[in-house]
């Protein structure tokens, strides 16, 4: 049922997953493509937002910290997820692997490879904990005005 709090949680975490990936970008070596790399990010913090934190808004304003950081934990799996199934899929076109079981093997071990780049940017990291709970914060607001 959309509310709210569930309209603003989707507006506040896809601008800071813009502003993340944005971030993340300034970090990818030279001559990487990013192609539509923020574009799924925004589309994956909406959709974060909306489901996970939209639904746990009206608890007050500090369980919300709590809420926000789990929102941007969730947003920020399901972004390492796509994009290692992406890369899987784009190197398994190039024959990189020999069978099915070594190319779900190399989406974890692109996650980890994905998520180590992210752990060292630490502005990365700075925008998401910061982000995600005032965007948390924001939702919080837009429960208590609009019930």
């Amino acid at each position: 049922m959309p509310t709210a709090s569930r309209l603003f949680a989707a507006m506040g975490f896809a601008i800071v997953a813009f502003f993340a990936a944005e971030a993340f970008k300034a970090t990818m070596p030279e001559g990487s493509d990013p192609g539509k790399f923020v574009l799924i990010c925004v589309v994956i913090g909406a959709l974060s937002g909306w489901m996970i934190m939209g639904r746990l808004a009206g608890s007050g304003y500090r369980p919300a910290i709590g809420q926000g950081i789990r929102t941007t934990a969730v947003m920020l799996f399901y972004v390492l997820l796509v994009f290692s199934i992406y890369e899987m899929l784009r190197q398994s076109v190039r024959m990189r692997y020999k069978n099915p079981t070594e190319a779900v093997a190399g989406i974890f071990d692109q996650v980890s490879q994905y998520g180590a780049a992210i752990l060292g940017a630490v502005d990365v990291i700075a925008i998401l904990l910061v982000g995600g709970i005032l965007a948390a914060w924001l939702s919080e607001w837009a429960s208590k005005r609009w019930p």
